[in-house]
Parts: C-alpha cells; structure tokens; sequence
C-alpha cells in the first residue's frame, strides 16, 4: 500500500509493469527506482509468510520458467518474485532465518538497539549489548553472504565479536 502511494508521487513507475523471471521490479538507472526496489524487497510482511505461500511462489516462478504463460497477473508473479528473494538466499536456495533477513534487521534489532541506548550502564552491561548486536550483525551478514565461496560461521562470529 505505502509502495503504491510512492508510485502515484512519482511518475513513470507503474505498480505492477510486464513480469521478468530474475529481473528488479522498478528500473534501476535512478535512485528513485533503486529505493522503490529496495523497499520492496525488505517488506517486513513476508516475515509472516507460511510454508503454503512459499510453495505457491515456487509453483509460480517454475512455471514461469517453464515457459507457460497466463496462469497469473504480473501482481501475482511480482510478488511470488518478491517473496522467494526476501526469504531464500540465492546461491544455497535455503530459508534464511527470520531474524537474520533484511526484513527482519529492525523488528529483530530493536532489542539490542534499546540495550545499548540504557541510561548509565555499568561496564558489563555495556559489553554485554555490544556484544549482542555484533553478534547480530555478524548473523545477519552471514545469513546473506555471498555463498559462492565458502566462509565459517565460527570464522565470521570471532571476527565481529574480536572487533568489538
């Protein structure tokens, strides 16, 4: 809904244009069209997507790819679109956990955010927070790494929590 308000502010974007499998949305050759991607992608509402929209957004695009036609709206494909890249990472094809999606980064960060905004922490309080929100951070850039080349979890979390 707030993406189609954006729309009708700027002109030349439609909703929901003609459906391309692996494409953005919204063109990418303006900053406009980059945000309006982005903000889409990050939708914190497919958190609450359940395993039945996830099959039906894999049964869309591999029909799609498939080379059938007419079965769906662009809206329908779009979406099915939007819903696999928000919640599947793209090299190992695997759910990536709620906490750890880009949608999630605020709804799930907050907490250690609050932690570390606490009037007149004690040092090991103060460490303590720190500590969270690295290691939240450290999750969510591992959960969204780019999997082509192998990397350690244990690897990733000693590197964030010793660069504290």
């Amino acid at each position: 809904m707030a993406t189609e308000y954006l729309l009708s502010r700027y002109k030349g974007y439609a909703a929901y244009p003609a459906f391309a499998l692996g494409q953005p949305r919204f063109p990418q050759d303006s900053f406009t069209g980059r945000y309006l991607h982005f903000k889409d992608i990050i939708d914190w509402k497919t958190l609450f997507a359940t395993k039945n929209d996830h099959k039906t957004a894999f049964d869309l695009l591999g029909r799609w790819k498939a080379g059938e036609r007419g079965f769906a709206t662009d809206e329908q494909m779009w979406k099915a679109q939007k819903l696999k890249q928000s919640t599947f990472h793209p090299d190992t094809g695997e759910k990536i956990f709620p906490a750890f999606r880009m949608a999630g980064y605020v709804p799930f960060g907050w907490i250690t955010v609050t932690g570390l905004l606490l009037r007149s922490p004690s040092t090991a309080t103060m460490i303590f927070w720190q500590w969270a929100n690295q290691s939240h951070n450290a999750l969510v850039n591992y959960a969204n790494r780019n999997a082509s080349q192998v990397q350690k979890l244990a690897l990733a979390l000693s590197n964030a929590i010793l660069l504290i």
